[in-house]
């Protein structure tokens, strides 16, 4: 299935309060396992939200370093 891909990183810096983000076009069957490619690390939290819309959130965050992560069909 095709997607709408956002990536937001949020910096941990006290000044910064805008993440970074992309956005790209991506074709994938599951994306919860694409997810599992971002789950690296010793401390990781990952929650998924599905909207009425069918679009898919996942608030991660691993070792420190929030992410969160947008698929629109």
């Amino acid at each position: 299935m095709e997607y709408e891909f956002i990536r937001e990183i949020f910096n941990p810096c006290a000044g910064n309060a805008r993440p970074d983000i992309s956005v790209s076009e991506i074709e994938i069957d599951n994306p919860d396992d694409f997810v599992k490619t971002f789950l690296v690390g010793t401390e990781i939290r990952c929650e998924k939200t599905v909207k009425d819309s069918g679009a898919l959130i996942y608030e991660i965050e691993v070792d420190g370093q929030k992410q969160r992560l947008t698929f629109t069909p």
